[in-house]
This record gives C-alpha cells, sequence and structure tokens, in this order.
C-alpha cells in the first residue's frame, strides 16, 4: 500500500521545500556537516515534517532532532518546550543549539551530535590522493 496524499500532506510537502529554501545561515552552515552522511555515516534530512512541526534536522536511525535556534525562540520558551514534549513523547530526542554557537563553534556542535546518535556508524571512506 503506498502513500496517502491528503491536501494536508500537500501543503507539507511545499512548506519543507520553502523552509529549505528560506534557511538560515547558520542552518546551512550546520547542514554542510551533516549532509551526504558526512557524519559519522548517519543519514540526515532538514525541515521534516513531523506532526504539527518541522524539524530542522531529522536523524531516523538516531531518533535524532536537531534545532537550531535564532535569538526568537528566547521569547518562544513556553512553544519550544511544548514542541519537545511533544516529540519526546514520540520517541524521539532534541538537542537545540544556538545559531551563535554553530557559527562559531560548528566542530564542538558536530562533536555533540555525533556521540548523542551513538558515535560513527561506518569509517570514512578515504578521500581521492589519501594516503593510507
Amino acid at each position: 500500500m503506498g502513500i496517502v496524499h491528503t491536501k494536508e500532506h500537500g501543503r507539507a510537502v511545499l512548506r519543507a521545500r520553502e523552509l529549505r529554501v528560506e534557511t538560515t545561515r547558520a542552518e546551512a552552515h550546520l547542514w554542510a556537516a551533516l549532509r551526504d552522511r558526512r557524519l559519522g555515516g548517519w543519514k540526515w534530512r532538514r525541515q521534516v515534517s513531523r506532526g504539527p512541526f518541522f524539524l530542522d534536522f531529522f536523524c531516523p536511525e538516531a531518533r535524532l532532532v536537531v534545532e537550531v535556534d535564532g535569538g526568537q525562540h528566547s521569547e518562544a520558551a513556553d512553544y519550544d518546550a511544548r514542541r519537545t514534549a511533544y516529540l519526546e513523547r514520540e520517541g524521539l530526542r532534541v538537542l537545540r543549539f544556538w545559531n551563535s554557537v554553530v557559527l562559531t563553534n560548528r566542530t564542538g556542535v558536530c562533536d555533540t551530535v555525533l556521540e548523542a546518535c551513538g558515535g560513527d556508524r561506518i569509517s570514512s571512506p578515504r578521500k581521492r590522493g589519501e594516503a593510507g
């Protein structure tokens, strides 16, 4: 049985596309480290619809959500808490990082994310020209 497409599903797909186009500088900076299984071999998706929410980054295998928050989130603490509680009830773990932290310490953010995933899944393939 295939996926049932509803109006809500169609709207969610369109909104996810918009969010991927409207990505923030910090999200783009982190995505460059996550995409194409670059972080420990884990597969990441961005702007994934989950219930009533869109997740900045989602690793289904690790059941981990990574949110990159700008200054507006300091005023939306209640909303973020409800959102996190919903996702945790769905069996997901949520990590949040401020934009400024992602932009100034991407390596530290990636180390934290990789640890939350459970470490490297596969060894990184060698790049062309690298000595063994």
